[in-house]
């Protein structure tokens, strides 16, 4: 999948607005999938793109976190977290399956089937530059970004 394009897509967002791929053309775009809104890791992982979102800006990118959840749910964890990005709601799994991010997990000793951690760069013509899969949370936004800053660099 590296530097082939990526598949348009369209998905429901917080603040009430819909993100499509081709709208974002221009922008390196990072999305990162995320098993779950309000839980640890979760919130730790958005906390570091928020607290970081000023050099993405900067550095001409776009965030997106897209789960499972439902809007409501975004929307909550958006509102409490003070996150300046949006959030997908990827229900039906549609652009999970897209980038193959649904896995079996082990959760209490109990095999379940969710998201596995994943962070996706995709430049401002529409091609994967960049994945990290089974994504460790700390210092990953930080990571994602030093990579971002490379590109400008091209």
């Amino acid at each position: 999948m590296i530097d082939q394009p990526v598949a348009d897509f369209t998905l429901p967002a917080t603040g009430e607005k819909s993100f499509t791929l081709s709208a974002q053309r221009g922008k390196t775009v990072i999305l990162y999938f995320y098993p779950k809104d309000s839980t640890p890791g979760c919130t730790t992982e958005a906390q570091q793109f928020r607290d970081l979102f000023a050099d993405f800006a900067a550095a001409g990118c776009v965030i997106a976190g897209v789960s499972r959840d439902s809007l409501r749910s975004h929307e909550n964890f958006r509102a409490k977290q003070g996150l300046p990005f949006d959030l997908l709601a990827d229900t039906d799994e549609r652009l999970c399956s897209q980038f193959s991010v649904i896995k079996q997990k082990k959760l209490y000793g109990k095999e379940v089937r969710g998201i596995e951690r994943s962070t996706f760069v995709i430049d401002g013509q529409g091609m994967l530059r960049r994945e990290w899969r089974g994504v460790k949370v700390p210092g990953h936004a930080q990571e994602v970004l030093d990579y971002v800053k490379t590109l400008s660099e091209r």
